[in-house]
């Protein structure tokens, strides 16, 4: 069985332990937050509730550690740091910012001879997967990735950081005309505004100051500045009556030609729709934890992403059950 750890209760932590309680090879055995552990209720009644203070106690108790942070503040700091003492896997998602990331996750782990996976779950993940895959069968053409309509975890939780936030939520949408464009093979090209609009739901503090609020949002380097970005301020009872779904998804396109004179066209797209987009990040972090640990009992150490996971160290399958019922 291989022994999880989750540092963090919010959205993806719930959704980690759902996960590995689903899963027939791994146990939960301790959860991690910042807050007083006695005042958080868990699922798993069996399972210790823990300071994060108390976190290097549980060394060689845990073979992967779940980082469930936030990828604005929290993973660039929490991922190199629990890499130290833990195999650890995390979601962070600011594209822009991964080769950083990784660099210093890399040296963390390889320094305490850990394996530590970055930027796990669906964008940054699958995705990733997918373009990497139709960039490769089909040299000549166009990448389009579309995400939503739905819910940003990532967006969202940059707006709850912003001073003056009580709750917010992003929702982003990708514009039909580009999406058209696109199936249509004419691999059109679109600037980032062209490809989706993002809708903001906030709920002030008391006595915030709401033009300096918006102004941050539509600002917000790596996260609203290319766009254009919609902020709605609303009460706390509209929010709680009309935003606590968890529902994303989103498109990634390939478009390309072959022949001698490439006049056939191709396109490969692969899309998803998810109710809940916490639930499904974290099942794909829970299989990836998997892989985390066979790689470290094959003794690698250092940074990983999902391109470099051979898709067999996700399954519970043995090679040969994966042969005679998934090849």
């Amino acid at each position: 069985m291989t022994r999880i750890g989750i540092i963090g209760y919010g959205n993806l932590g719930r959704g980690v332990e759902c996960a590995v309680s689903a899963a027939p090879d791994m146990e939960l055995v301790a959860v991690f937050t910042r807050r007083d552990p006695s005042t958080l209720k868990i699922h798993c009644k069996d399972v210790p509730v823990c300071s994060v203070a108390d976190v290097e106690q549980w060394v060689d108790k845990i073979d992967v550690m779940i980082i469930c942070g936030g990828s604005a503040t929290d993973l660039p700091v929490q991922t190199p740091e629990y890499a130290k003492y833990f195999n650890v896997i995390d979601s962070f998602d600011t594209h822009a910012n991964i080769p950083a990331h990784f660099k210093n996750v890399d040296k963390a782990a390889k320094d305490s001879g850990h394996v530590a996976m970055i930027s796990v779950g669906w964008d940054p993940g699958l995705f990733s997967l997918n373009r990497v895959y139709a960039n490769a069968i089909l040299p000549n053409g166009s990448d389009y990735t579309f995400w939503g309509k739905g819910v940003s975890q990532g967006h969202s939780d940059a707006i709850r950081r912003i001073e003056g936030v009580k709750n917010a939520k992003q929702y982003t949408i990708p514009v039909q005309e580009a999406l058209d464009a696109v199936r249509s093979g004419s691999q059109p090209q679109l600037s980032v505004r062209q490809k989706h609009t993002r809708e903001c739901f906030v709920v002030l503090e008391e006595g915030a100051d709401a033009a300096k609020v918006e102004q941050e949002i539509v600002t917000m380097p790596n996260y609203f500045d290319e766009y254009d970005t919609t902020v709605h301020f609303i009460s706390e009872e509209e929010f709680n009556a009309n935003h606590q779904g968890m529902a994303h998804g989103g498109f990634v396109f390939r478009s390309g030609t072959t022949g001698w004179n490439q006049e056939n066209k191709h396109i490969i797209e692969y899309s998803l729709k998810l109710d809940s987009n916490p639930e499904f990040t974290t099942s794909v972090l829970v299989a990836y934890a998997r892989a985390v640990k066979r790689l470290y009992d094959e003794g690698v150490t250092g940074c990983k992403t999902v391109l470099d996971i051979p898709p067999a160290y996700l399954s519970t399958m043995s090679d040969d059950e994966l042969r005679a019922h998934l090849l």
